[in-house]
């Protein structure tokens, strides 16, 4: 998984509108990007229903909020506009963009096992410099915990 002190890979995503959305493009201010397993489900939901509500106060210190999964552009237009959100949804269909972040891995249900997204939080500096790591997150407070980082840059 990609670490503290390493650079946001230079990829780029689909956005749920079907434009490219280069990370690259947010050098200058920082940034947060997180990943989640699938959209419309009870967890990303939460998740992103939390991110969205706190989405003025990103917004004021200048930090916008990239959310990334496997879904379509369609099915991300689709969960945007049934939830409200505010939330720059991104598409990463061949999870290249999750292999560079380190968050494509190895899962296991009910003894099963499988390849899926991990569940996790990228908060970039201006540079693009990874500033901090929210790993395995667990959602109930994560937005909270991420806009007080966010604060704590100055």
């Amino acid at each position: 998984m990609l670490s503290e002190g390493e650079m946001l890979p230079d990829v780029t995503l689909t956005g749920a509108d079907g434009a490219p959305i280069r990370l690259a493009d947010y050098r200058g201010k920082p940034v947060v990007v997180y990943f989640y397993p699938k959209a419309d489900t009870p967890g990303c939901t939460t998740e992103a229903i939390d991110f969205t509500g706190l989405i003025d106060d990103f917004g004021a210190l200048g930090v916008p909020v990239v959310a990334v999964s496997r879904d379509t552009p369609a099915k991300l237009r689709r969960f945007a506009e049934k939830h409200g959100l505010a939330v720059t949804l991104a598409s990463d269909s061949d999870e290249s963009v999750c292999e560079a972040f380190g968050t494509w891995v190895e899962k296991s249900l009910y003894g099963r096992k499988y390849m899926g997204i991990e569940r996790a939080t990228f908060l970039a500096d201006a540079h693009g410099k990874v500033v901090r790591v929210w790993p395995k997150v667990k959602v109930k407070g994560h937005a909270d915990d991420v806009l007080a980082a966010v604060k704590a840059l100055g």
